[in-house]
Order: C-alpha cells, then sequence, then structure tokens
C-alpha cells in the first residue's frame, strides 16, 4: 500500500497554513503584552516595601478603586491579598498579577489574551486538521507533539484565567515560548503528514502520548511560576534587607504576584499534575507490552520518564519537609522540569532507542 496516497494534501497543507497563521497571532499578542508591561507602568511602586516595613501587614478585602497619580493618569487599584510566605517570615502582598497597573495598560493586557485566544482557535484547528489528514492521533512524531504541546499549554492557560485565577503574568513569557516552540517546529521538526509506522498501530497512542502532552503543559506552567518566584523572592529579600532594587526590577516584580504566592501557585500545579505523569508511566509500559513484548526494557525514554517522575517525587516530598522549602524546593522543581525537556528533546535527538521510529 502507498502510505502517502492515504494522506490527505489539501488538509496538510491547511494545517500547515493554520500553524503559521497561528504564529503570526501569537507575535502580535506577544507586541501587545510587552505594551501592557510598558503603558501599564507606575511612577510609583512599593506595595511590597511599605508591607516589609510594617510590623502586623493586615489583608485588605476592599473591592477595586480608582484613584489618580500625580499627573492625572488614571491607575486601576486591584484588592490586596496578603500571603504568608513558605517559611513563614513574612507576609507580602500580592501585585496587580498583570502588567496592567493603569487603565491603559490593563486595556493592552485585555487585548493581549483575546488575540492569544484567537491564536490558540486557529493553532489548535492547525492541529486538528493535521489529525484528519491522516485520519489518526496528530502526535506521532516531535512536529506534532510540538505544535499539540504549545497548543495544550495555552489552553491551560486560558483555562486557569477562565477560573478566575490570578495568572494574567504567565502571558508574556508563555507566548514568548510558544513562539520559540512553533518555530523550532517548522523549521527543525518538520515532518510532512503520513501514515503510522505499525508499531504505533494502538489505542494507546491517544491515552498513553496525550496525558504525555498534558502533563508536560502543566510542569510548564509550574515551571514558569517558580523561575518567576525565584526573581521575586531576591526582590523581597533585598527590600527587607534595607537594599533599593533598580527601577526597572521593582517596576516588573511589584506587578507580579508575591513570593508566597508564586511558590504556592508552582507547587499546586505540580502537585495536580504528577499523578497524571504516574499514569502516563503505567500506561506507557503497558502499551510497551502489548507492542515489544515487555513491560520494561530500559529504553532510554523510559528511564528519562522514570527519572522525571523520580525528580518530581522528591520535590514534592522535599516540600513536606521543613528544610526543603522556598528556594531549594524550587532548585529541585526546576531540575525535574529539566529532566522532562531532556525526555522530550535530547533523548529523541541524539539517543537511539526503541522509541526513534517516531522521528524529529
Amino acid at each position: 500500500m502507498n502510505l502517502a496516497a492515504a494522506t490527505n494534501e489539501s488538509l496538510a497543507e491547511a494545517s500547515n497554513v493554520l500553524i503559521y497563521s497561528s504564529m503570526a497571532v501569537y507575535t502580535l499578542a506577544f507586541f501587545a503584552h510587552i505594551a501592557e508591561w510598558v503603558f501599564g507602568s507606575r511612577s510609583k511602586v512599593g506595595r511590597t516595601a511599605a508591607a516589609l516595613s510594617t510590623s502586623s501587614a493586615k489583608a485588605s478585602a476592599a473591592a477595586p478603586a480608582v484613584k489618580a497619580q500625580a499627573g492625572g493618569t488614571a491607575v486601576l487599584e486591584r484588592p490586596e491579598v496578603i500571603t504568608r510566605s513558605a517559611a513563614g517570615t513574612r507576609d507580602v502582598p500580592d501585585g496587580p498579577g498583570a502588567a496592567g497597573g493603569t487603565f491603559k495598560g490593563d486595556l493592552y493586557g485585555r487585548i493581549a489574551v483575546s488575540l492569544t485566544v484567537v491564536a490558540f482557535l486557529v493553532e489548535a484547528g492547525g492541529v486538528i486538521t493535521r489529525a484528519l489528514s491522516v485520519q489518526r492521533a496528530p502526535w506521532a512524531n516531535m512536529y506534532e507533539f510540538s505544535i499539540t504541546f504549545s497548543t495544550v499549554a495555552v489552553g491551560s492557560y486560558l483555562v486557569l484565567l477562565a477560573l478566575k485565577k490570578n495568572v494574567r503574568w504567565i502571558g508574556l513569557p508563555l507566548v514568548t515560548t510558544v513562539l520559540l516552540d512553533l518555530g523550532i517546529a517548522v523549521t527543525t521538526l518538520y515532518t510532512d503528514s503520513d501514515q503510522l509506522v505499525p508499531a504505533l498501530h494502538s489505542y494507546w497512542l491517544w491515552i498513553h502520548v496525550s496525558t504525555a502532552i498534558l502533563c508536560g503543559a502543566v510542569f510548564y506552567l509550574g515551571a514558569v511560576g517558580t523561575i518567576l518566584y525565584l526573581f521575586r523572592d531576591s526582590y523581597e529579600n533585598k527590600l527587607a534587607s534595607g537594599g533599593t532594587p533598580g527601577k526597572f526590577a521593582s517596576s516588573v516584580m511589584e506587578r507580579l504576584p508575591s513570593a508566597a504566592s508564586l511558590d504556592k501557585f508552582a507547587y499546586r500545579i505540580n502537585a495536580a499534575v504528577f499523578p497524571l505523569w504516574t499514569f502516563t508511566i503505567i500506561a506507557g509500559a503497558i502499551w510497551a507490552g502489548d507492542a515489544w513484548g515487555r513491560y520494561w526494557g530500559w529504553d532510554p525514554k523510559e528511564v528519562w520518564s522514570f527519572i522525571t517522575w523520580v525528580a518530581y517525587a522528591a520535590y514534592l516530598h522535599a516540600r513536606a519537609t521543613a528544610g526543603w522549602k522556598g528556594r531549594k524546593a524550587a532548585y529541585l522543581a526546576l531540575l525535574a522540569f529539566a529532566c522532562w525537556l531532556f525526555n522530550y528533546y535530547g533523548v529523541n535527538i541524539f539517543v537511539s532507542g526503541l522509541h526513534s521510529y517516531a522521528g524529529v
């Protein structure tokens, strides 16, 4: 049978057009997020410094209000939320959770989110038409895995927004990463739409790989929260010790949630998806038993999936230990995500194994 003849070339081409179109819209969203940060700038920031200089900070549940800055600029005031830090050493208020300190900045932020929604829908259309072009799951190679991964990552972010979570701060790093991911996908990892090799003809392709993609997307959001936690924690430590951060650092850090909130966000995200990652490994073992006659064979992909599981298990265990909260646990979380990234890119590109049939 000629496998190429079984491919709907029109749908495959439509998928490519949709992916490139989504990149164009993501680029517009990227610039809108930049405008959000630039035009959302406040002339004065220092809510964290004020909180750290107060012996007994209390959370304010007041409704959002509008006040005028010097110069007549209207500023959007948001409810102040105070979260106790992981180490229990200080209480610090959350920033707005987005760059929009002014109405103008908030407007650009809303535009950025709207563009992100449009780009997500267009990219999802590209993933679906890719699947329809060959009548199979659209994640049989690294190109398809990449476009699906970025789609799920953005979708997860939008779900959190829809649930009214304070996660607008993820927008800029997310869109930037998605553009990088799609750029690598269409230039380096691209593979023509084609049929599956015999080893992949299994319903476990839908189960095992889809859960791996979802886990990776959520782990990514946790990693973003962890990285920003480290920056924000350094900022708060500098203020607590009497230091004076630069104007740019203050402007950026004051718009983020507190270090304690970012730390809690990352922990909850990683803890929530860890059981699904456990299921992903178990599902892969069952599929391996069906396809190759053994459940575990120390294939590089299997080994690094298990290493990733161990790293995240160690992180979650460390969070339950008093001496491993805060920055130490954050470094371990980033190490775990680095293991996931190596399993995603490094094993497929640099290491030969039974999973090599998926191609680059």
